[in-house]
């Protein structure tokens, strides 16, 4: 079956915008260990909208969080603006299925000053993303450096009980192929590939270099 990552919506549209090129992973939950595993290196974007708000992402990109409703179909009507906004959105029918990342490049990092300097890269508010690093503090964060793809045609795929858990990883029911155009150029990935390296390396942080 194919394998997809769970990430909430509004980060998942940002990566198959091109708005955001990495994400932050750290623990396994519920497979079993403390630890988190690159088990796959590619793999379909499942959109959540588990513990999504407004307040966790940027100021910005806060207009994306009603627009990320439509990766979701729900037979009674869209969430509240309430919810959207503050959390708590029920669980849709069905997702969308608009594009696959494959990781390029993966880091191990455990200094906040890293997390705060890969902000250009994500959506998230920088907060937000120091309590993904502060998260069980004696493990690193992994940073998993995405190129997403769109695919040629979005699919629906039915939400099970089990997608609900704070697993990483997916099954999916549907035959899905690894296939489309990527999201950024060559060089317009390379570049920020490199930028990115450069972090997380310590090279780009003045207080670590």
């Amino acid at each position: 079956m194919p394998i997809a990552f769970k990430e909430w919506a509004v980060t998942v549209r940002a990566l198959a915008e091109g708005e955001q090129l990495l994400t932050l992973r750290k623990g396994g939950a519920n497979t079993g260990d403390d630890r988190f595993k690159l088990d796959h290196s590619r793999f379909f974007l499942y959109p959540s909208f588990d513990h999504q708000r407004a307040d966790l992402v940027r100021e910005s990109h806060q207009p994306e969080l009603r627009r990320a409703l439509e990766e979701g179909v729900w037979p009674d009507g869209e969430p509240s603006d309430q919810h959207v906004l503050h959390g708590g959105i029920v669980q849709p029918e069905r997702v969308r299925i608009r594009a696959w990342a494959e990781v390029t490049a993966s880091y191990t990092i455990s200094d906040p000053r890293i997390v705060d300097a890969l902000s250009p890269f994500y959506v998230w508010t920088p907060a937000y993303a120091v309590r993904r690093l502060n998260w069980k503090p004696r493990e690193p964060l992994h940073v998993l450096l995405l190129r997403a793809y769109r695919i040629p045609r979005p699919v629906t795929v039915r939400v099970k009980d089990e997608f609900g858990s704070t697993r990483s990883w997916l099954e999916i029911a549907r035959d899905l192929p690894f296939e489309g155009t990527p999201v950024l150029c060559d060089d317009e990935f390379e570049r920020a590939a490199s930028e990115i390296e450069a972090v997380c390396r310590g090279l780009a942080v003045p207080a670590l270099a």
